[in-house]
């Protein structure tokens, strides 16, 4: 009996070390599974929060570039940045940064190497971002981005004296915030959620508030309206006559997801490429929150405007036997000759095929109209300059539009237009379905085009800092020659 009891006793120990076992092993695998579900959770969080702040748009070369290698050119006053390998590539990308090296150049625009990333790059406005949010981003480009292991082919190229070493330091000491975004308990957690969307993530401000002297956001006008890159990022304060305080909450909801609301307006440049890389992925959620809290945004009225500029109505029908002449066919080279400078023949032969005789477009809006139309009925005729430029080509959430570009660099049809011609267009269509005050010439538009005059301190910084540098000079030599004389004198 004893010999049973004790064969039993250890054969009951056997058996319970081995649950002891397995049930340790699942808890194990448990708790792996449960790791593995967070990872991917994170993963695609971060991918959700990289199309919220559009990172593929600067950092993917146009004309087919790899997803987030780089190559992007900024043309800016400054001079051309070029966006870098954000892929996790060890060896051209950001595969050897650490998860605290990635939130100090996201937050700070700061390289591991101690280095300063330019503005072009918004991490003035990313320095909101949570922790969090930085954690499951850095989990995403390491994790869920392919890597391309080659650099960008062009490098960034600053005009003297903004590629010098510390002149971004100082910069970022006068005007980087490292804040983080910290919810208003006064209002609600939508408006909150719309705030850290429109200043963070999304970094709307980036385009859509001016700019002071030394290029940084000038917060008296805060998403009043600024020009970047030729384009005129329109107001978005709560303005019901020079922001969107007129439109509807359904109108901007469909704007954001689609980049065009009739009767209203059309996006063109980088808002198109807002609408097609980002705004039109995000969730209904998301798209609302944007909207609740544009209308807390404090409205800027734009001086001496009375009328919204959706809601300028044309002065006159048409009177084509006033001006009408033989045009060329679209198949001859003399189609758009650079001869011709009549803007109404000019819109005729260019134009009045898709937009109308009478500017109204088509019914379906598959081509906009021009009458109502907030960039032709803006005081502002950049944007109407730079689509007949440049083009239009967006994809928004309803499907894809593509109007040709037709300034001589941008050509994407048969012939082009000159500076001179687009000048003429833009003042009849302004004329006839507008305000009518652009009164434009070809210096304009090349200004307009080449992204407007930059402030006088960036315009003459070279001058300025030799100027500097042959005064500090100066000062060091005087300086010298004073001490030489104290000591002649002393001895």
């Amino acid at each position: 009996m004893k010999i049973l009891a004790t064969t039993s006793v250890a054969t009951l120990a056997r058996l319970f070390a081995a649950l002891a076992f397995v049930s340790a092993g699942s808890i194990a695998a448990h708790a792996a599974s449960a790791q593995t579900d967070a990872d991917a959770a994170s993963i695609r969080h971060g991918q959700y929060l990289a199309v919220a702040s559009d990172c593929i748009a600067c950092h993917t070369a146009k004309d087919h570039g790899k997803p987030f290698a780089g190559g992007y050119r900024f043309d800016t006053p400054m001079g051309t940045i070029v966006s870098s390998n954000i892929t996790p590539s060890k060896t051209a990308g950001i595969g050897n940064y650490s998860e605290a090296d990635f939130a100090r150049a996201v937050r700070e625009g700061k390289r591991p190497d101690g280095t300063n990333l330019y503005p072009a790059m918004p991490y003035t406005e990313y320095a909101l971002m949570t922790d969090d949010d930085v954690k499951s981003l850095y989990a995403y480009f390491m994790q869920g981005v392919t890597p391309v292991d080659e650099a960008p082919a062009k490098k960034t190229a600053l005009k003297f004296p903004f590629g010098l070493p510390g002149v971004m330091s100082v910069w970022n000491l006068l005007y980087l915030d490292h804040d983080r975004f910290q919810p208003d308990a006064n209002v609600s957690m939508l408006v909150n959620r719309g705030h850290y969307l429109v200043d963070g993530l999304a970094h709307c401000t980036t385009c859509h508030t001016g700019r002071n002297a030394m290029m940084a956001l000038d917060k008296s006008a805060y998403l009043g309206g600024a020009v970047v890159g030729g384009w005129y990022a329109p107001n978005i304060t709560s303005d019901k006559v020079s922001g969107i305080g007129g439109w509807s909450d359904a109108q901007l909801a469909a704007y954001l997801r689609t980049g065009h609301v009739r009767g209203l307006a059309q996006a063109g440049g980088g808002m198109a490429e807002a609408i097609e890389n980002s705004l039109r992925k995000l969730d209904d959620h998301d798209i609302d929150a944007i909207v609740a809290y544009l209308r807390t945004v404090a409205p800027i009225r734009k001086p001496g405007q009375t009328t919204p500029s959706y809601a300028v109505d044309p002065k006159h029908d048409v009177a084509w036997t006033d001006f009408e002449q033989p045009i060329p066919g679209n198949d001859s080279s003399e189609r758009f000759a650079t001869t011709e400078s009549n803007g109404a023949a000019l819109y005729s032969a260019a134009c009045a095929a898709c937009h109308g005789v009478h500017g109204h477009g088509t019914e379906d809006s598959t081509f906009p109209p021009l009458t109502h139309n907030s960039a032709v009925g803006a005081l502002e005729p950049n944007n109407v300059v730079m689509a007949i430029a440049q083009g239009v080509h967006r994809k928004g959430a309803d499907g894809e539009v593509s109007m040709p570009a037709f300034s001589a660099e941008d050509e994407r049809i048969t012939d082009s237009l000159s500076d001179d011609q687009i000048a003429a267009v833009t003042n009849y269509v302004t004329e006839q379905f507008g305000h009518g005050n652009a009164q434009l010439t070809g210096a304009d538009v090349k200004v307009i085009r080449e992204g407007g005059k930059p402030p006088f301190l960036i315009r003459n910084a070279t001058t300025l800092a030799i100027g500097g540098i042959v005064l500090a000079l100066l000062v060091v030599v005087l300086g010298a020659l004073a001490v030489r004389r104290r000591r002649s004198a002393q001895a």
